[in-house]
């Protein structure tokens, strides 16, 4: 690899080496872009198998995603495969949705969203009348300008501040009004929507990021517009991306360590230097990507000298996790998009029990039917994914007994809007969050890091920098947050900030006082 130096002469220096730690999607972004920059990259992960969080069950008709489900913001991933030379038509198929999601109430209502905001206008005029129409329309531009005037200095800056935000919005006053900074997301939607089906509607994107909508800011309203700006369904599973990136990422280079435990990172005079591997294995490194939950690092998972990385997530409150069924069968019952919601019939119970750390219940249902939405027709035999709010719950221990009324609760729900599945899904299909606690350390069973509760929160999450030097963070627990996309931003800040630091001279002189990169 060759640097410039000041002067202008070129010194050629054996490849820097990066460990990443964790094959998260945000791990995955970030060893494409670091490998196709020239780097060695060498990605650890304790599963069997790439993409953290996207993962699967095994089911007769193949494997059924029990993670993420809903692909937004494609010019993200558009823009992380260019970054390797490559396009992302060409490694994973996509098919764009025209309905966003199918909505459904135990009244027997029913309401479509469209990527075609008129559609959705329309198909909501219909639902609850030209009022409700105007306050969709009305409420769509709020999100669209929300979203247009914050993408910049929030989600795409590295280490955005209160600070810099506050000067943002001085600059654009008309923002204030329609950020509502001291309303819950549920206080704004009950004045932005007349009907309340629209308001639980809306109020449910609080969830994508593991929030309440009684507790969460009013601005949080934004994310209804990164799925109005279109939504993709994978061909095969949402897995199948986590497996292209992986592909991509070893076509650079990158080699993927499957199966292997990470013990502790060693520091050298304050800088993060080697991981060591379970089976006593040191891997030396110029930089190390820790793609997991910061709170494990924060609670000393990997270190005791590391508990000053991200000291804030142990006093966070977590976010919500879930329960989540991934199976195969054939349905009979209401027509399904490949999104579908089915809403409780009192949405703030839901959120009083999982405040309570209760699970819920008369729980909302999300709905993935994972063959549809596609090229062509389901199969009889069709995978399914249903997902339902609970508190974060850590331990090995789970309650057979509270799993089981649980398992019922679902089913009957399902029954209770007509869907009845066949054969009837069993109890081991379903990811509890003491099973993602095991999966994922340091999370304490929640999926999306810390809680998103509070206007300032948002400014709480670690960075791509931490305050040892060598030591970067990516993944949903990170800046900017939960979420697929979310995660891929954050592995771009990531690898901007370690390809900086190991091509600026004061990097390369460690390095080189500690021998390069050729130890193991």
């Amino acid at each position: 690899m060759t640097f410039a130096k000041p002067n202008g002469m070129h010194v050629h220096r054996p490849r820097p080496r990066v460990v990443i730690v964790g094959a998260g999607i945000g791990g995955l972004a970030a060893a494409v872009r670091l490998a196709a920059a020239g780097t060695q990259v060498i990605v650890l992960d304790r599963q069997a198998h790439a993409g953290g969080k996207i993962r699967t069950l095994p089911s007769d008709a193949g494997p059924v995603d029990a993670g993420p489900t809903v692909l937004t913001m494609r010019h993200v991933f558009d823009d992380l495969f260019a970054s390797a030379g490559a396009r992302l038509d060409d490694h994973v198929r996509l098919f764009r949705q025209d309905i966003l999601a199918r909505h459904f109430w135990r009244d027997g209502s029913t309401l479509d969203l469209f990527a075609d905001p008129e559609a959705s206008a329309a198909a909501i005029r219909s639902f609850a009348g030209p009022r409700a129409e105007a306050d969709f329309r009305a409420f769509n531009r709020r999100c669209a300008q929300l979203f247009d005037a914050f993408d910049a200095p929030m989600m795409r800056a590295a280490a955005p501040t209160p600070g810099a935000l506050a000067r943002h919005v001085m600059r654009h006053p008309t923002l204030l009004p329609k950020m509502a900074p001291l309303s819950t997301m549920a206080g704004m939607l009950r004045r932005q929507f007349r009907d309340p089906r629209l308001a639980q509607l809306f109020g449910r994107y609080a969830t994508y990021v593991g929030g309440s909508p009684y507790r969460s800011p009013a601005l949080l309203a934004l994310i209804w517009q990164a799925e109005a700006s279109g939504v993709w369904v994978v061909q095969g599973g949402m897995h199948k991306l986590a497996g292209a990136l992986a592909e991509l990422a070893a076509a650079h280079g990158a080699e993927f360590r499957l199966k292997t435990h990470v013990d502790h990172i060693e520091l050298r005079d304050g800088r993060a230097h080697a991981v060591h591997l379970s089976g006593g294995q040191r891997l030396a490194a110029d930089a190390i990507l820790f793609n997991g939950d910061p709170r494990a690092l924060a609670s000393g998972a990997l270190g005791s000298e590391l508990c000053q990385v991200a000291p804030q997530t142990l006093r966070a409150p977590r976010s919500h996790s879930a329960r989540v069924y991934s199976f195969a069968a054939r349905v009979e019952g209401p027509a399904l998009a490949h999104h579908n919601v089915f809403f409780a019939d009192d949405m703030r119970s839901e959120f009083t029990d999982l405040a309570a750390g209760r699970i819920p219940r008369r729980p909302s249902l999300y709905l993935c039917a994972e063959d549809r939405g596609q090229a062509q027709p389901a199969p009889a035999l069709e995978r399914f994914e249903i997902i339902a709010n609970a508190p974060a719950r850590e331990g090995d221990g789970i309650d057979e007994q509270e799993l089981q009324i649980w398992h019922e609760t679902i089913i009957q729900r399902m029954e209770g809007f007509g869907a009845r599945f066949s054969p009837t899904p069993s109890v081991r299909a379903i990811t509890t969050p003491q099973i993602l606690s095991h999966l994922f350390p340091g999370s304490q069973g929640a999926i999306y890091g810390q809680s998103p509760h509070g206007l300032m929160a948002a400014f709480a999450r670690p960075t791509a920098r931490t305050p040892v030097p060598g030591l970067y963070l990516t993944g949903g627990g990170a800046h900017p947050g939960a979420g697929v996309p979310m995660a891929t931003l954050s592995a771009r800040h990531a690898a901007v900030a370690i390809l900086n630091d190991l091509t600026s001279e004061s990097t390369l002189d460690r390095t080189d006082m500690h021998g390069g990169m050729s130890t193991v």
